[in-house]
């Protein structure tokens, strides 16, 4: 986020905190956001996403005392400016006066120059326009990147693979530490202050009445330089090469899920932080088990016997298969529910199993077996026992 793209935000909105918030209530008011909105625990829901960007955004310049001070007189000029950057340069028609530009801009102009005043006391409008513009003007060099690309890839798992949460090897290719000088990009694993931004990162310039600043085109806007270069790598820290690393997956993966490995990306330049690493799952249909939520669904084939008398089956979960008892008269399709043998939560505790009971019916059955039904079915016609009873379609009702 560049400095130029304040004008449209409101950082202590997005924190939930007044402009006079102590440091300590702007700390505490972002990490609750943070906490709750984490992609890490909410990985599917783009608006808490959103929200969790923009706490970040806002802590990254609320919690700096030097940005934070910057963007307050930032957001006071546009609000005595009408809210826009108009007229001969200035917010709202700010003109020159009769007055030396060099005095204007050092001392903060006149009271009714413009209706800024001694706003910009500590440093003068050439100053604030200077880090405003996040330290480049039209056409500035681009800072070197703070930290390694991201990385995005994909793996197929099977149904228990994702329900219980697996190791797997991954090969990535793509700027890794260089081996050589351990991804410093020096021989001797050290930088010097750069002479030319005397170790800031930018340099300024002026431009008629206004003082800009860019990122230091001998250092990419570090601040430091490399002066003996690692010949492998040629001073950037990182080659292009194939690497293998081991990833974790965690248990109660769902198809589609993206899980985020923090630092597994590509390494930085020069020592910098690596990027991230973001695994996208596909799950492969189970032959037994389907899930709903945390909890495991499957269907047991059943015979008339076991559940008109009751019996006690056994049934597989996903460790050690657990025996199920059947109430005597219980209905064709209903679901039996065994605590704690689904899914593994992140809070530690697991998801209930549902067996749903389906009859099976023989398609052939020898004499004896035939016999034996038949005095059964005229024994169940005799105790008045009607399948139809109360159905609506019955002819007879």
């Amino acid at each position: 986020m560049s400095q130029s793209e304040w004008a449209d935000k409101d950082y202590y909105g997005d924190l939930g905190v007044s402009s006079d918030a102590s440091k300590a209530e702007i700390r505490r008011a972002y990490r609750k956001i943070a906490r709750e909105n984490h992609p890490d625990t909410n990985p599917d829901d783009e608006q808490k996403l959103a929200k969790f960007k923009a706490a970040a955004s806002a802590y990254d310049v609320l919690g700096d005392e030097k940005k934070r001070k910057e963007y307050d007189e930032f957001k006071a000029m546009l609000r005595a400016g009408g809210g826009r950057f108009g007229g001969a340069g200035f917010p709202g028609g700010f003109r020159r006066s009769s007055q030396s530009q060099d005095s204007f801009f050092s001392q903060g102009g006149p009271a009714g120059a413009g209706g800024f005043g001694g706003a910009f006391e500590d440093g003068g409008l050439g100053d604030i326009f200077g880090g405003l513009f996040n330290r480049g003007g039209a056409g500035g060099h681009q800072a070197r990147p703070t930290r390694g690309a991201d990385v995005e890839t994909s793996i197929t798992l099977d149904f228990r693979e994702a329900a219980k949460g697996t190791t797997i090897p991954l090969e990535l290719r793509g700027n890794a530490p260089c081996t050589t000088c351990h991804g410093s990009g020096s021989k001797s694993g050290k930088q010097a202050t750069c002479g030319q931004c005397n170790g800031t990162g930018y340099t300024s310039e002026n431009r008629g009445a206004f003082g800009f600043s860019q990122p230091c085109s001998n250092c990419d806007g570090t601040g430091s330089k490399i002066t003996d270069p690692c010949e492998t790598c040629s001073g950037s820290g990182t080659v292009n090469r194939t690497r293998s690393i081991t990833v974790r997956i965690p248990a109660g993966v769902v198809d589609g899920q993206k899980v985020r490995l923090a630092g597994q990306g590509e390494a930085g330049p020069q020592g910098k932080p690596s990027g991230d690493l973001f695994v996208s799952v596909k799950v492969r249909d189970d032959e037994v088990f389907s899930r709903d939520g945390d909890d495991l669904v499957l269907t047991v084939p059943v015979s008339f016997a076991e559940l008109a008398l009751g019996d006690t089956i056994t049934v597989p979960t996903l460790d050690a298969p657990v025996r199920v008892k059947i109430p005597a008269g219980t209905a064709d399709g209903r679901t039996l529910r065994v605590r704690g043998r689904g899914i593994k939560k992140s809070s530690g505790k697991h998801g209930d199993l549902h067996v749903k009971v389906q009859v099976t019916v023989p398609t052939s059955l020898d004499d004896a077996a035939k016999s034996s039904l038949r005095t059964y079915a005229q024994a169940e016609k005799d105790s008045g026992f009607d399948a139809r009873a109360g159905w609506a379609g019955n002819p007879h009702k």
